[in-house]
């Protein structure tokens, strides 16, 4: 394993009160930490993620961060202080001995791929690097009465944030030596690295790329995280042939003919593989998978589908509904109409009760009339938030 993400969620965050533990407040049609989650794993150089959790948060998690991704390692219990967390989560990544690894604020969640990518850049340079912003407004320091006593320069001060990466084995080391050490106050894992003496790269992170500290926090990034609501349209069509089976939605049915096509020629899952990345403004199935390319010779159309899902999570954005609609004269549709949404179901990692199929004639017109081909329009509802700017 290359790069594991860890996501430090064992917080109670004393200073944003509320029914829910901060990790787990609304968040523009989300949870806080379901939208770091889902970030973090939407990033293609990411190949596990791992939550440290709160011990009382279990179901709490269950509920806020429900996807079957594999990636998704089962949480673990965290300490009675970040640095121990940190620590517990990096023992739990120590038998699939990453690399390198990312430690990230659950609390931070539009970190941008952006971000990411310059942290992983500069790791690849030295044993470890992390997103930090220079400091920008004037800095005072306080007597015992709350009263200016002096200025501090701000030349060369930088406001750390998260994800801070490490090379695997020196943090790991580092957090081992600093709890035997005793040494508990170390406030992020720079400060553990620093200690161990590692060198530690700053980067460019983004303002807003903040952490909700305080209940006035999530207020202002629910009122700045404004729903953006996309819909994409997808249509396909592949010619009947001489077969014996047809796919469609991922099931295969029997038929007295097959479709052509360079991949398995599912002509529903293309159409919803274009729906899925027109909603967010991506290159349609024919320049991400041509039929010039052998190595889509014959493959599942799911494979197309995936893609398509990890592209709209990289926005980022989450599929919220889809709806497709099969014109054929036959093969029936009734039937196989249960496992098709199951299926569709799964692949988008939706509820069934968000994935719509439909099936229609043409009344005997037209080539799908005659039965020389079918033809598949497939609609996707996803909801984007407003990039960040980096």
């Amino acid at each position: 394993m290359k790069t594991a993400a860890l996501i430090l969620a064992a917080g109670r965050g004393l200073r944003a009160p509320g029914p829910l533990p901060k990790p787990y407040a609304p968040l523009a049609g989300d949870t806080v930490i379901g939208r770091t989650v889902a970030v973090l794993l939407a990033h293609p150089a990411i190949d596990a993620v791992q939550v440290v959790i709160a011990a009382a948060d279990a179901q709490h998690y269950a509920t806020a961060v429900a996807t079957p991704d594999p990636r998704l390692l089962p949480p673990v219990t965290g300490g009675a202080s970040r640095q121990q967390s940190a620590l517990m989560g990096l023992i739990a990544l120590e038998p699939r001995a990453p690399d390198q690894v990312l430690i990230h604020d659950a609390a931070r969640p539009f970190v941008t791929a952006d971000i990411i990518d310059r942290v992983l850049a500069a790791l690849a340079q030295g044993p470890a690097a992390i997103a930090a912003l220079p400091v920008t407004d004037s800095l005072k320091r306080a007597d015992a009465d709350r009263r200016v006593a002096a200025d501090v320069d701000r030349n060369d001060l930088w406001r750390a944030q998260t994800p801070q990466g490490f090379q695997f084995a020196p943090i790991l080391a580092a957090h081992r030596a600093a709890a035997a050490a005793g040494r508990t106050e170390m406030t992020d894992d720079a400060q553990v690295a620093q200690w161990a003496g590692l060198a530690v790269a700053l980067v460019p992170g983004a303002e807003q790329n903040r952490k909700l500290t305080t209940a006035e926090d999530l207020v202002m990034a629910n009122s700045q995280a404004l729903i953006d609501v996309r819909t994409g349209l997808g249509f396909d069509v592949h010619r009947l042939v001489a077969g014996d089976h047809v796919w469609l939605c991922g099931v295969r049915l029997a038929h007295t003919h097959g479709l052509e096509g360079h991949s398995d020629a599912d002509v529903a899952l293309h159409a919803l593989t274009d729906a899925l990345l027109g909603a967010v403004g991506e290159a349609d199935i024919g320049q991400l998978f041509p039929n010039t390319d052998p190595r889509w010779k014959g493959a599942p159309s799911h494979l197309f589908v995936s893609e398509a899902v990890r592209r709209v999570r990289l926005c980022p954005a989450q599929v919220m509904n889809v709806d497709i609609t099969l014109v054929c004269e036959a093969p029936r549709i009734g039937p196989y109409r249960d496992a098709m949404r199951q299926r569709i179901a799964e692949l988008l990692e939706l509820e069934v009760g968000r994935v719509g199929l439909k099936a229609t004639t043409t009344e005997t017109l037209g080539f799908t009339g005659r039965r020389e081909g079918i033809a598949a329009l497939a609609t996707a509802t996803v909801v984007r938030m407003p990039r960040t700017q980096s």
